[in-house]
């Protein structure tokens, strides 16, 4: 392998295992917020062991997303100094004040919410966790301002071989921003939400502290329903945005290679990307028009005639990304978010039935469902950055020129393995944790000695 195509390896291994914990802890640090009003609000014992529990969870989880995301801002320099020197003027600004903004709030305040149990004021106690949660969602709001721009570059000059800003508002207010991070940080709520509910489910099912878990049960399913349909309905959003800017990815999340008016949506096809054509399809009739324009009249361009496009535009080559991948990682995660939509409704049903806690089949299938937030959060990094190859940023510099030209393909494979090992290491000392933690359930009750 060239030294490309390791790095791409790498940076793709490293950053998917980063975005399992974000998610995860950007939905944790809210419901571990809830939890905690709940308890500011009732003075119920049961929600401060609950928010105990939960919350040294999401400080677990938090610390290794932490040690992994660290490793990223090193990979711009090391493995891709050619799109560092491009962009540096443009992407340094929301990397930053990603740092020096949502990152220290964040940090800050989990030691203030930490160690400040009963030796702060209440309020002041439940406000920490709060910020905590805000900084988290901050925190991957200036990364998104930073990727958004990849995908959709406003605001910019070239000037002497590089990209220099200037229209910072342009750039924060990138429309491609505002649809990626409704629909990743709601997608991140699911993604907690049904982590709290799987580890609520798996309490209940051991017959542990049943009525206490209950709670948190009922908390995590209305928080996953809301979050899981409006996951759906901005990601109809991100669709949308992606025909307008991006129509070459829109066209291989369809396996659509001809143009079509309407055009129908490929429930499934065999991907032939030498021919280039799709084979053995079942066709939903209208629906990508609908999925595009929201009617079912409009044309989708198809990828061949988007090929020619880019051909005569900026000469010979291939510009189609990787079809195969693409569209089925994006049926793989519209999968999973109806499956979550499902999943949530029908606990609900049994809540109202009064059955939850009897419901023995739905609460296993939780603790299975509770892990598949991971999965679908990584097809859909995958659908919006192996949708945009060969470019790195969106028409303006290929993924070819953005790589060290200096590094060898000896030390790219030497790092990437030492990467892998290291995070394997890593992932098994998480996962050792989170059940060292999860498996005694939540604290007995203590005493209420919040100072005033």
């Amino acid at each position: 392998m060239d030294v490309l195509e390791i790095a791409r390896w790498q940076f793709g291994i490293t950053t998917i295992y980063h975005f399992f914990f974000v998610p995860l802890t950007i939905g944790l640090s809210v419901l571990t917020a809830i939890l905690q009003s709940f308890y500011y609000r009732t003075n119920n014992q049961d929600y401060k062991r609950l928010t105990k529990f939960f919350g040294k969870l999401f400080i677990i989880i938090f610390a290794v997303g932490v040690v992994t995301g660290i490793v990223l801002e090193f990979q711009f320099g090391m493995a891709w100094s050619e799109y560092s020197r491009f962009v540096g003027d443009i992407f340094g600004i929301p990397l930053a004040i990603e740092a020096l903004m949502a990152f220290f709030l964040e940090s800050t305040f989990i030691a203030v919410w930490l160690f400040g149990w009963d030796r702060i004021h209440k309020s002041l106690h439940l406000l920490s966790i709060w910020l905590v949660a805000i900084g988290s969602t901050l925190s991957s709001i200036w990364i998104l301002v930073a990727n958004a721009w990849m995908q959709t570059p406003v605001g910019y000059v070239l000037n002497e071989g590089r990209a220099e800003l200037n229209d910072f508002v342009a750039v924060m207010l990138n429309e491609q921003m505002l649809v990626m991070a409704q629909h990743t940080i709601i997608g991140a709520f699911v993604t907690g939400g049904l982590f709290m509910l799987g580890i609520s489910a798996w309490h209940i099912l051991r017959g542990n502290q049943v009525e206490i878990f209950a709670k948190s049960a009922r908390i995590a399913l209305i928080f996953t329903a809301v979050s899981a349909i409006l996951t759906a309905t901005t990601g109809h959003s991100h669709a949308q945005h992606t025909v307008k800017n991006q129509p070459m990815k829109l066209a291989a999340m369809e396996g659509l290679w001809e143009s079509e008016q309407p055009a129908s949506f490929s429930l499934f096809a065999v991907i032939d990307e030498e021919t280039r054509e799709s084979r053995r399809e079942i066709l939903l009739p209208y629906l990508t028009s609908v999925l595009a324009y929201n009617n079912i009249t409009s044309e989708v361009k198809g990828l061949n005639e988007l090929q020619a496009q880019y051909e005569k535009k900026h000469g010979e080559g291939n510009y189609l990304p990787p079809v195969t991948i693409v569209y089925w990682s994006f049926r793989l995660m519209v999968g999973l978010g109806i499956l979550f939509i499902l999943t949530a409704l029908y606990g609900i049903v049994q809540w109202w039935r009064d059955r939850l806690e009897q419901s023995k089949k739905y609460l296993k299938l939780t603790t299975f469902v509770m892990f598949l937030p991971l999965v679908a959060n990584s097809l859909g990094w995958i659908v919006a950055e192996m949708g945009r190859q060969p470019w790195i940023v969106q028409d303006v510099m290929l993924t070819s020129e953005a790589v060290s030209p200096n590094v060898s393909s000896g030390s790219m494979l030497l790092t990437t393995i030492a990467f892998t090992v290291v995070y394997g290491i890593l992932a098994a000392v998480a996962i050792y944790l989170l059940h060292k933690h999860a498996k005694p359930g939540v604290a007995e009750e203590d005493s209420d000695t919040h100072a005033y």
